[in-house]
């Protein structure tokens, strides 16, 4: 029998590995090895040249590839912030081609200054602007406008610093010397300025973004290491493609690359971050004093002794467009800032109108409650001599030794001492706060309950109230109290309604049909206003005192809560309806405790 030959250790790790962790190892072992290994084995000379443009090459497009791959996530600011930092190394990219194009095809020398050296500069600039977007700052509400426009004025500052300092020691005057000095310099404070953005980031975040940022401010680090290096070498005609000094310059790229990966392998999430007021004014300042030095830096350039006429000129030209354009992007800048402190004022108009409306119905509240605790208190006072009166009325009416007509005095008393208990009751129930507990309910019983406490309001008044709902309904399955909330306010608002025309009738019918019992309240009052608006909270049509606007809203989180419906509509013949759907306990698909405790004793 042959056994199966064992796997090696270093084949099950392997196996183990995710194919896009796979792919950064083949890169760093292929590009980053073999520029490590080549320049050992191959002598400076062409191949040696064809390698080394071909490589670096592959490691700006591993780069590109690697960050594009973050461009598909859904949030927007971070979709942008991985295109500027793809575009970046794309640029790189464009001119390396323009390098190796030189070289390989050509084979010749790449002349100093170089052509593509604008495009290799202007690099860092896109990843610069893509420290502004901030994708792990998980607030939507960022005014980041604001902040691409102070990172644009910055943008045009870097493009007029290169088109100030370096391009007329190329174009205009031309010395190497000049032209290799303030290259270098510039592009060393660019980078620098690169690598101390990802350092805030890193310094700000905790999450996933976090590591993300730490290896994009390392290979920022690295590429501007090995920048500074490369710019020197040249300048001291000691660099040659494929020298160790492009070793660096490298693992820079496939360093940009693998953070790309490990972000889209990981999908950080998003930060909650407090607002940092002093960044934003950080931010702002540093546009204000490098839009300030533009002028600054061509009055330096007149009235110096040591610069060609011909080199001043052009950069008071530069000067002009670049304030220029400046000016459209401050002017820009002002509009949103405009636009944003006139959307801040109307929301705090509405809050400061929220606010009021809110402690109106808070001071409403606080009536209700006392008046409540008021009426609890008065309806067990009452219903103490009450259940004596009732008590004797009923000795009285059994006692044989009246006449009929002290018997019929008794048994109204008793009618009226048991009407009184019934409106006291309803009272208690009104008043007192209980827990929601839905049982079966009788909407005649629901609706007479609430009749009883609105009759107060209806004495010396030339309002009627017809009630026609019938005992047949079949019941409901619902929060006493808090149904009957919902009724109480109907009527009350169709009695307010009726006391502004002086007077009139209202209506409450009841039907069934397709499992539901439906309740109209009809009135002839003047009608409503806005039917569309009626449910909005604080939208009231009363007067400033009258009504805060939140009954009808409360009634309908109610009925929502009973899985009703609530509706109101203007009748074709004057006054409004509330229509009231619930469905019947049949249908409610309510289970009742005890069921329940039934079952699962049976089972």
């Amino acid at each position: 029998m042959q056994t199966p030959e064992p796997s090696t250790p270093t084949r099950g790790a392997l196996k183990s590995l995710s194919p896009l962790t796979l792919v950064t190892i083949v890169a760093w072992v292929l590009i980053v090895g073999s520029y490590l290994v080549m320049p050992l084995i191959l002598h400076r000379g062409f191949r040696l040249t064809a390698f080394g443009d071909i490589v670096q090459l592959v490691a700006a497009g591993f780069a590109c590839a690697g960050l594009f791959m973050n461009t598909m996530v859904p949030q927007k600011r971070s979709r942008v912030f991985w295109v500027l930092l793809g575009a970046g190394c794309g640029i790189w990219l464009i001119g390396q081609a323009v390098w190796t194009y030189f070289e390989v095809f050509l084979r010749q020398d790449v002349p100093n200054p170089f052509v593509g050296d604008v495009i290799l500069f202007l690099h860092p600039v896109t990843m610069i602007g893509a420290l502004a977007l901030n994708p792990h700052d998980q607030r939507d509400d960022l005014n980041v406008h604001i902040g691409y426009i102070d990172f644009s004025l910055l943008l045009v500052w870097w493009v007029y610093l290169y088109l100030f300092a370096v391009i007329p020691w190329q174009f205009v005057a031309p010395d190497v010397h000049s032209y290799g000095v303030t290259y270098d310099y510039l592009s060393g404070i660019e980078n620098a300025v690169l690598v101390a953005g990802f350092a805030v980031l890193i310094s700000r975040t905790r999450g996933g973004w976090r590591k993300v940022y730490m290896h994009l401010f390392c290979a920022a680090l690295a590429y501007g290491a090995s920048s500074v290096l490369i710019n020197v070498a040249i300048d001291y005609n000691g660099y040659y493609t494929g020298s160790p000094y492009d070793l660096l310059l490298v693992s820079s790229f496939v360093w940009f690359g693998m953070a790309g990966i490990i972000a889209f392998k990981t999908k950080p999430q998003r930060e909650t971050l407090p607002y940092n007021e002093e960044t934003r004014r950080w931010m702002s300042l540093v546009a204000m004093v490098a839009v300030f030095s533009i002028p600054l830096m061509a009055l330096w350039s007149l009235w110096s002794t040591g610069i060609p006429r011909e080199v001043s000129s052009f950069r008071v030209g530069v000067t002009q467009v670049t304030l220029l354009v400046a000016a459209i992007l401050i002017a820009v800048r002002q509009r949103l800032v405009d636009r944003d402190r006139l959307r801040l004022l109307n929301e705090s108009r509405k809050s400061i109108e929220h606010l009021r409306l809110f402690q109106a119905q808070m001071v409403q509240s606080e009536k209700l409650v006392s008046l409540g605790q008021l009426a609890a208190g008065a309806a067990h006072e009452i219903n103490n001599p009450l259940t004596g009166v009732i008590g004797y009325s009923d000795l009285l009416i059994d006692d044989g030794s009246l006449n009929e007509r002290q018997k019929a005095i008794a048994e109204k008393i008793r009618i009226l001492a048991r009407r009184i208990k019934t409106l006291v009751s309803s009272l208690l129930s009104f008043a007192r706060q209980v827990p929601t507990e839905k049982t079966e309910l009788d909407l005649h019983h629901v609706v007479s309950s609430a009749l009883h406490l609105s009759n107060l309001d209806l004495r010396g008044t030339q309002i009627t109230v017809e009630n026609l709902v019938g005992e047949s309904l079949s019941p409901i399955v619902g929060d006493a109290n808090q149904i009957l909330q919902v009724f109480f306010n109907l009527i009350s608002n169709a009695v307010d309604a009726l006391e502004e025309v002086g007077g009139g009738k209202l209506v409450i019918s009841g039907s069934e049909y397709d499992g539901k019992v439906v309740l109209e309240f009809s009135d002839t009052g003047p009608g409503i206003k806005s039917p569309g608006q009626v449910f909005d909270p604080f939208f009231t049509t009363k007067p400033v005192g009258k009504g805060t606007g939140l009954g009808l809203s409360i009634c309908y989180g109610i009925v929502q809560e009973h899985r009703g419906h609530i509706e109101c509509f203007n009748r074709p013949e004057g006054g409004a309806t509330f229509r009231v759907g619930f469905p019947t306990a049949s249908n409610s698909g309510y289970v009742y405790e005890t069921d329940l405790a039934a079952h699962n004793q049976r089972t």
